[in-house]
């Protein structure tokens, strides 16, 4: 229900495509033409008027420099709503929707679509920049022998091209072999790992079997369901698995198993004020952002993806709740050990008063209510539509529990960065 809080924001359940392997169903899509059916099939349900948009994607493209303009106007939308676009790595539509919390009640916008693509698939090589320069200035040449000139600069050394990876660009390492040393630092067992990516996708075929994901998925391609959930995994299937980051120490514990797998996709999130939720069906899932935070690590001292460790114990402390008062916790699956060190971490007093400035009175961590339709190693990772996939599919849950429950939605992303929610039914 609607509050008499003109200052409310809230969240109300998107779209989003199926998440499917790379080089799969969606291989002839890129990360526009993966996002309009979803911008499309938002606009939809829309009775009156999206005030604005805000659209991401963490592997960029040179045809386009402002991707959610692009999908906005490929979608045969009204061009005289500004979209704008937003990057936070991992936490890319998540950190776009606490920018349209903010904008929301200026000008008189009420209404905002939120969301995040990633087409895998169509990483972009680019040139090596030694050779992207020398290949500009061999077209600026004005005469034959400018041009010649030129050819006969170009060395060896300075034919090279650019391979999108998914390493930190400062340290040189992979997100995998960075987890891989949180791993270690905390203690994570293989089999604690491979306990989490079991549980994430019973779960999530749990949630397929029962249609929760029904309405909150647009079919695409002959495509209508999530294509990662296994059901006939196991722990003794989970076991056999090499290391994939770390083959050499006899000490790796991350495997394609229990590790998020690189995925096409894109997702959206409703972002709204009292008038803005009167516009949409009266069924949609809603519920209120009461707060948010947002933290950073030190990549080179501290675990790259433990920046939520940080950002949750000050979010509780500041709203004066105890881990027991949040009715669901849906944390981000980069990887198992990384959610294992999060809860670790939440758990160590501590920590939380050295990293967090806090003191620990938040008890036990209640692991049970914790991603209860699966997670991002179940349901795939396309970087930055995973803050509205998980966003949307927290507000569908909580909103089915009852009034005043609450939730926390958390994310951990490249750079040391984390971003955390705080919502209420």
């Amino acid at each position: 229900m609607p509050s008499n809080d003109k200052s409310a924001v809230w969240l109300a359940a998107g779209l989003r495509t199926p998440f499917v392997n790379v080089d799969g169903p969606f291989a002839d899509r890129d990360s526009l033409s993966l996002s309009v059916p979803v911008v499309q099939a938002m606009a939809q349900q829309v009775n009156g008027r999206i005030d604005f948009g805000a659209w991401g994607a963490v592997v960029g493209n040179l045809a386009y420099a402002n991707l959610a303009r692009e999908v906005w106007l490929d979608s045969k939308l009204d061009p005289r709503v500004p979209t704008f676009t937003t990057i936070m790595q991992c936490s890319t539509s998540m950190v776009g929707v606490f920018e349209a919390a903010g904008m929301l009640g200026q000008r008189r916008a009420a209404l905002a679509v939120v969301g995040g693509v990633e087409s895998m698939t169509h990483a972009q090589i680019g040139l090596g920049q030694n050779l992207s320069v020398w290949l500009r200035r061999v077209f600026q040449a004005r005469s034959t022998a400018d041009r010649l000139r030129i050819l006969r600069r170009l060395r060896p050394s300075d034919i090279r091209l650019y391979v999108p990876e998914v390493k930190n660009r400062v340290t040189g390492r992979s997100m995998g072999e960075h987890t891989e040393d949180m791993a270690k630092d905390w203690n994570i067992s293989r089999e604690e790992q491979d306990e989490l990516a079991l549980e994430s996708h019973q779960r999530a075929i749990a949630a397929q079997d029962r249609g929760f994901f029904k309405d909150l998925i647009v079919p695409l391609d002959g495509v209508d369901k999530d294509h990662f959930p296994r059901r006939d995994t196991s722990l003794a299937k989970l076991a056999k698995l090499k290391p994939a980051f770390d083959r050499t120490s006899g000490r790796g514990t991350l495997t394609a198993g229990n590790s998020s797998p690189l995925t096409d996709g894109a997702a959206a999130v409703w972002v709204a004020t009292d008038e803005g939720l009167g516009r949409l069906p009266a069924q949609t899932p809603r519920v209120r952002l009461i707060d948010f935070e947002m933290a950073a690590v030190d990549i080179f001292h501290e675990g790259l993806l433990m920046a939520p460790v940080t950002a949750i114990p000050r979010l509780l402390a500041r709203n004066g709740l105890k881990f027991d008062d949040i009715a669901l916790w849906e944390i981000h699956e980069a990887f198992a050990a990384q959610v294992a060190c999060h809860i670790k971490g939440l758990q160590d007093k501590e920590f939380v008063r050295a990293k967090a400035g806090v003191e620990h009175t938040f008890g036990s961590f209640p692991h049970e209510r914790m991603n209860p339709n699966g997670g991002s190693v179940a349901l795939g990772h396309p970087f930055a539509a995973t803050g509205a996939r998980i966003l949307s599919q927290a507000v569908k849950e909580l909103a089915a529990f009852p009034q005043g429950s609450r939730a926390i939605v958390s994310i951990c992303a490249d750079g040391g960065l984390g971003t955390v929610t705080l919502l209420q039914r």
